[in-house]
């Protein structure tokens, strides 16, 4: 029998499209990086990250983005076995804009559907899901059929053995309206889910239903279903109100408790977690402090770190101040799933006691990815290991010198590029360095200009000129 998974996740994946500017609406990015993302995959690739044997349940389109998604992760070390190709769907597209510190509005492009929906029961590896360690599973998963049922029956295989994670990850553009709700329903998405902060100010100030009508009634009842077979559930306030129909942080826990999971986790935003276990654990921790510069996928952190701690045994406070970490680590970066942080990396955060933004460079590789040196692309920077330039020739002496050592080489950088002149994906332009002879008025750095003593000096000098010029000439000798 096959070594069982550490993790195994199943739902959403796709192609995450950011921009590479911060503080624009798409209108006016001109560059994206692209990056594997959806929240169960990016949840396995955290897990990864951390050390664990890590795979994922899913579909993709038969597309180009489909094999590359493939290939990331494999690069990350997330088994892709039990992720197949659907030809009638393309592989979903995601954009977002990036407003730090808490604005960060999703463009879903899963039209007509998407592949992930499309996972059948009578294709999952039930003996691989029940002999998982930990089970990952979302809302996401519930909002259609025919992956609904798959996502039930991989919960009713695994009949509440090891660790079944419920993410309650609430995405209301992904359901259908329940039956006579308004347009702007009581619950929209939110930007920020992903990183579970605070839901806008218009949202909070919007009339809610009476507590014994859901927001939601259909996505409410498929919620309360799983979550009878989960044993871990873990959600912010507005996924508490659809799976519970309570907002209050500790209302939320209770009821989800009294749904049947032993610990309930709910994320506060910048309140932090809340964790309530079965056996009276209560465990209140605040947020780690962190500069943000994208909050998108710290959630998947926090999730893929509290696998990890959940498997190595940890007690819930020591869980919860690890997974905040994790989360805090990636806001601070400008990816998602290249943004997963090592374990060295969320121990030196938890020591710190802060996180600092770690911008990437605009044409430097994403956060965990290798950097790779194309031969074709220009550089003005001298190479690294350049020696120290020849000494000038010595002044001559009355008495002989002896001959100054040769010169050792030293090698020019290539020339830039006219055709693109050294420029980043997209933060900015840099222009190479001109060259000391620019003629003057050419708009580049040349030589300094003149003092109007010299211009003068030079004026002089063509007008005496222009005088020697003009006189005749006499031809042959002068008699005497």
């Amino acid at each position: 029998m096959p070594e069982p998974y550490d993790v195994i996740t199943m739902g959403r994946i796709g192609v995450d499209l950011y921009p590479l500017q911060t503080g624009l609406p798409l209108a006016r990015v001109e560059a994206f990086g692209k990056f594997l993302g959806g929240s169960p995959t990016n949840v396995a690739v955290a897990a990864a990250r951390l050390g664990r044997r890590v795979a994922v349940v899913t579909r993709t389109g038969q597309d180009a983005f489909g094999e590359y998604l493939h290939q990331q992760l494999r690069e990350f070390g997330v088994d892709d076995r039990w992720v197949t190709a659907v030809g009638e769907y393309p592989t979903p597209v995601t954009f977002c804009e990036i407003f730090p510190p808490d604005d960060f509005p999703l463009y879903f492009y899963r039209q007509p559907k998407a592949p992930d929906l499309d996972i059948h029961a009578s294709e999952l590896d039930l003996e691989a899901v029940r002999s998982a360690r930990v089970f990952w599973m979302t809302g996401t998963g519930l909002c259609a059929e025919p992956s609904c049922s798959a996502t039930l029956a991989a919960l009713r295989a695994r009949n509440r053995s090891g660790i079944t994670v419920f993410d309650l990850d609430w995405r209301p553009m992904f359901w259908e309206s329940p039956p006579g709700a308004a347009a702007d329903g009581p619950l929209d998405n939110r930007p920020n889910s992903a990183a579970d902060g605070p839901p806008d100010t218009a949202a909070n100030n919007r009339p809610r239903p009476a507590a014994d009508a859901p927001p939601h009634p259909a996505a409410s009842a498929r919620y309360r279903e799983a979550l009878a077979h989960a044993t871990v559930a873990v959600g912010n306030l507005d996924e508490c109100e659809i799976a519970t129909g309570e907002r209050e942080p500790y209302a939320a826990a209770r009821a989800l408790l009294a749904a049947g999971v032993e610990l309930a986790v709910v994320k506060q935003g910048p309140g932090g977690v809340l964790a309530v276990h079965r056996d009276g654990t209560v465990a209140d921790v605040p947020p780690l402090p962190v500069e943000v510069v994208n909050g998108l996928g710290a959630g998947d952190a926090f999730g893929g770190a509290l696998c990890h701690g959940l498997l190595a045994g940890w007690d819930t406070a020591r869980i919860m101040r690890y997974a905040n970490a994790a989360g805090a680590i990636v806001a601070s970066r400008l990816a998602c799933s290249s943004a997963m942080p090592f374990p060295h990396e969320v121990e030196a955060a938890l020591t710190a006691g802060s996180v600092t933004a770690t911008t990437p460079r605009p044409d430097a590789p994403a956060e965990g990815t290798p950097a790779v040196a194309s031969p074709a692309a220009p550089t003005n920077a001298p190479p690294a290991a350049s020696p120290p330039p020849a000494p000038a020739e010595p002044p001559p002496a009355a008495a002989p010198q002896p001959p100054p050592a040769p010169a050792k080489a030293n090698p020019l950088p290539p020339p830039p590029n006219p055709e693109r002149p050294h420029d980043g994906p997209g933060l900015f332009r840099l222009r190479p360095r001109p060259p000391a002879h620019a003629p003057p008025g050419s708009g580049r750095r040349g030589r300094r200009p003149a003092s109007q003593a010299a211009v003068r000096r030079q004026q002089r000098a063509a007008d005496d000129h222009r005088r020697r010029s003009s006189r005749p000439r006499l031809t042959g000798r002068r008699r005497a």
